[in-house]
């Protein structure tokens, strides 16, 4: 979309963080005050400590607009265009390239048929981004580059398919934020919107509505047209956890931490500022709160198996987790809070005192074996020979592995809880086909395009119903016992 000539000025404007415009005055008087701390202390090294609860608050929406229809209504249409100038498109992915930063830049959408100008857009994932870079799964001529070696199991044919492109703008994952440019601003109260990769990436779609069918909280999703700088497609739109959602998942306070591809849940050392990097605070944000997430790893890193066993619940909501690790299991998710992403919130329940783990970005649920059995390890494999792809910052990521998981299921003394629910969820989600008839409810509702055809959607919806079949028939005879 070309922009009138009064444009770049406020364009050049937003290269300065919107809330640094508004609020000037406060930061400058901090860096007058660092300055003079700095020459005070010398090097002296300064400790962020909490030493009392923090009011869980959420940042106030000051204009919530309301949209012409509930954006996740399942029984009507929806669509989103984004337009984004040459200039502004070029800036996005040149700087992930450079080094892998993910900018910020200024867009305008339409949503359901609501304008909204001056959104900020970025850049959203890190395996479907490798091909923007050079890198991608290893695989046969394309993406992952010839010579390397064929792409063993379904796991890589779903993430070619998701691979994003510079030459398709609409392949790109993206993250909507409709209050960085405007603070205080949402739509219908949501601050971001994720769009993912892929279409129609049912499995998605279908991995996130079993895991609300069980009661385990989740994200709302919704079907849509979408628009790039001209180009439609079909695509996949996802709540993205903001600090609303965060203060409406539970009826008690808490806080929520989103943990980072690079964390393992290790114990760095008592000092705050070290897990900045393994997890980021999502709501109460600025309290400087990661005490919660220090303690626990401190436990955890030391806790032999006994005294795992023996006191998990002090610090664990047990049940929650067998229910989570056991979903994912049905799910043959090998991208869990275990799988190289760390794909995974932790709620710290302020009332209890304890974690929960909440599932998060399961675009790589039920594509995995079918056959995997209750205890067997589900993880994302590279083919034999071949080296994992770097990540953003050149390294070869380790491929996964969490203490938490990994000790729970080692455990004799918890793996009555974990069998129990898991019989509990396969009856509830995939006996009597239930599974089946959520898949075709869902896919009834998926809108063709330019970027999705009906003989693409059909065989995406058979393959999907055959991967359930095949689960099933491995699951069911155990299930009968």
């Amino acid at each position: 979309m070309t922009r009138p000539t009064s444009e770049p000025r406020r364009r050049f404007v937003h290269r300065l963080p919107t809330r640094l415009r508004q609020h000037w005055k406060l930061p400058a008087l901090l860096m007058v005050a660092t300055v003079a701390l700095t020459a005070a202390f010398g090097q002296t090294r300064i400790r962020p400590y909490v030493t009392g609860e923090v009011t869980v608050l959420a940042a106030p929406i000051t204009e919530n607009i309301a949209g012409t229809v509930d954006l996740f209504d399942p029984g009507v249409p929806h669509s989103l265009i984004v337009e984004l100038t040459d200039a502004e498109y070029r800036e996005m992915l040149s700087a992930y390239v450079r080094d892998g930063a993910k900018k910020w830049v200024s867009a305008d959408i339409t949503l359901d048929g609501t304008v909204i100008r001056d959104v900020a857009v970025r850049l959203k994932g890190n395996s479907t981004l490798m091909g923007l870079r050079g890198d991608g799964p290893p695989g046969p001529p394309g993406p992952g580059g010839p010579g390397k070696p064929p792409m063993p199991d379904e796991f890589f044919k779903t993430m070619m398919s998701m691979a994003a492109s510079a030459e398709d703008p609409t392949s790109l994952p993206l993250l909507i934020s409709f209050d960085e440019n405007a603070a205080g601003r949402a739509y219908q109260g949501l601050t971001e919107l994720s769009v993912r990769p892929g279409a129609p990436v049912l499995n998605e779609a279908l991995a996130l509505s079993l895991t609300a069918d069980s009661g385990q909280p989740t994200q709302r999703y919704t079907y849509a047209t979408y628009t790039l700088n001209g180009q439609r497609t079909t695509r996949l739109l996802l709540e993205h956890p903001d600090d609303g959602y965060a203060n409406a998942l539970f009826d008690s306070p808490g806080y929520l931490y989103k943990a980072d591809a690079e964390s393992r849940l290790e114990f760095a050392g008592p000092d705050q500022s070290a897990y900045a990097h393994q997890f980021t605070q999502i709501n109460a944000v600025g309290s400087g709160n990661l005490q919660p997430i220090v303690d626990f790893a401190a436990w955890l890193q030391h806790a032999d198996q006994d005294e795992f066993d023996a006191h998990l619940t002090d610090w664990v909501d047990v049940d929650s987790l067998a229910r989570y690790l056991a979903t994912q299991n049905l799910l043959v998710n090998g991208d869990d809070m275990g799988g190289p992403g760390q794909n995974y919130y932790l709620w710290y329940d302020l009332t209890a005192k304890r974690f929960s783990v909440i599932s998060w970005d399961l675009n790589l649920a039920m594509v995995g074996d079918p056959e995997t059995a209750p205890q067997d390890k589900v993880e994302l494999k590279i083919p034999e020979g071949a080296e994992p792809p770097p990540g953003a910052d050149g390294k070869r990521p380790p491929l996964g592995g969490n203490l938490l998981k990994d000790k729970f299921l080692a455990s004799t003394a918890w793996a009555p809880t974990y069998d129990e629910k898991y019989a509990q969820l396969y009856r509830q989600l995939f006996a009597d086909g239930h599974a089946h008839a959520r898949l075709d409810g869902i896919a009834a509702r998926v809108p063709l395009s330019e970027g999705l055809d009906e003989p693409k959607l059909h065989e995406a919806v058979a393959s999907m119903h055959r991967w359930l079949d095949a689960r099933v028939a491995a699951l069911e005879p155990a299930a009968q016992r």
